[in-house]
């Protein structure tokens, strides 16, 4: 299964001033992304601010975004929720066609134990065929899912073929990498510590600093997935503070600023998000010309 390696970026979704989807930028985003080297893009996952799109803005967003792809990249669509019914019902009604995977976050407010986070899970890998990616944000949902739960669901079902680990915990990652199957995979979801966890055993990154900078990132981690850490380590600590800033006011705001300074797209955000403020706007624009 080497089709999700390398690096994934978590794409933003671009607004215009009046806060509805602007798809010519959403369409300059994915040939930036792809230009960039980018290895496989997902659509409306957290970093999409998919919280606050409605159900017929996410279907449409899907759909120009397989359209705008056109199969040039893997493509995973995010679907999540705390409602696991709802949830299920919402893959089942999901249009395939483009799409090679789905990212799915753990439920979030409810904390669930872990049973409830297996049988969450359990439901939505019986609700489709696609290849199923778990993610792990307990900084966002709530809750862990502990690393033998994600042994049990990568043993119990064929179709959930790896996680998105964004726990920061190092204790946890030792126990999945040592019990895990084989095949299964461990894609870093923290940008700031991919490179030590490539060096455990993940095969690459869903990032949201690849949306500004999808060449260097990409870049830093193919050299990572070929063992050349030390070739690795130069543009790994150069993008410390420009990485550092795309979370510091929030996310995805610090990278929406930073595609706003790369004429990518604007920095409008729903909300409850806000911009970024001034300063940080211009120290991330400081950033961008000392890591580009």
């Amino acid at each position: 299964m080497n089709k999700f390696h390398g690096t994934g970026v978590a794409m933003v979704t671009p607004f215009q001033a009046d806060g509805q989807v602007d798809y010519d930028a959403l369409k300059k985003l994915i040939d930036h992304l792809i230009d960039g080297g980018i290895n496989y893009l997902v659509s409306l996952g957290t970093t999409g601010e998919s919280a606050t799109l409605s159900k017929e803005e996410k279907k449409q967003v899907f759909a120009f975004t397989a359209k705008a792809v056109n199969k040039r990249v893997l493509l995973v669509a995010g679907i999540a929720g705390n409602n696991t019914l709802e949830t299920v019902a919402e893959i089942k009604a999901f249009d395939t066609t483009g799409y090679d995977a789905i990212l799915s976050a753990s439920p979030h407010y409810n904390k669930p134990t872990q049973e409830g986070i297996y049988q969450h899970y359990k439901a939505i890998a019986e609700a489709t065929p696609l290849p199923i990616i778990l993610y792990n944000v307990p900084s966002r949902t709530g809750t862990s899912v502990a690393a033998e739960t994600t042994v049990r669901l990568a043993n119990d079902f064929k179709n959930i073929i790896g996680i998105k680990e964004a726990s920061g915990s190092f204790d946890l990652l030792n126990q999945l990498m040592r019990d895990k199957p084989e095949n299964f995979l461990v894609i870093s979801g923290d940008d700031p510590i991919s490179l030590p966890m490539i060096a455990m055993g993940a095969v690459g990154v869903i990032s949201v600093v690849g949306n500004a900078l999808p060449r260097q990132f990409s870049d830093m981690i193919k050299k990572c997935l070929s063992g050349d850490y030390k070739g690795a380590q130069p543009a790994h600590y150069s993008m410390i503070e420009f990485t550092r800033l795309m979370f510091a006011e929030g996310s995805p705001a610090g990278v929406k600023s930073a595609l706003k300074h790369l004429g990518v797209c604007g920095d409008t955000l729903r909300l409850p998000l806000v911009p970024v403020s001034e300063s940080a706007a211009e120290d991330i624009k400081v950033q961008i010309g000392l890591v580009g």
